[in-house]
């Protein structure tokens, strides 16, 4: 299930974010927290599974095109292949399908397209 980030969950969120390529190091990871926290276009959830958040997905509201873009997605590597990622996906699209059109960053691209194919 998704949950909207909170502070309290900062570290887990860090833990889950440092899994993407472009957020390894500790520097850009701490400024794309932050990004999440205080840029009110910035939206940040985890997801749970019974005890343990095992994925992370964030969006920024891309101006006034009615339009989120999926910027982060990253799941727990012991539980990949599972369909996780798909489910955040997915989650996300029936949150905000009344308000926004979802689309996904040059870095998730190729991933989102796959999850769209396979709902069709």
């Amino acid at each position: 299930m998704l949950i909207r980030y909170k502070r309290n969950f900062e570290k887990i969120a860090m833990g889950l974010l440092s899994f993407m390529p472009q957020e390894k190091d500790i520097k850009i990871l701490q400024k794309t927290i932050t990004e999440y926290e205080q840029n009110p276009d910035y939206h940040l959830y985890l997801w749970k599974e019974v005890d343990a958040m095992i994925g992370v997905i964030g969006l920024q509201k891309m101006g006034e095109q009615n339009k989120m873009m999926i910027k982060h997605l990253a799941v727990d590597p012991s539980h990949r292949y599972q369909g996780i990622g798909k489910k955040m996906v997915q989650e996300i699209k029936k949150l905000y399908k009344d308000e926004h059109t979802i689309c996904a960053s040059d870095d998730i691209e190729n991933f989102f397209l796959k999850c769209s194919e396979e709902e069709a």
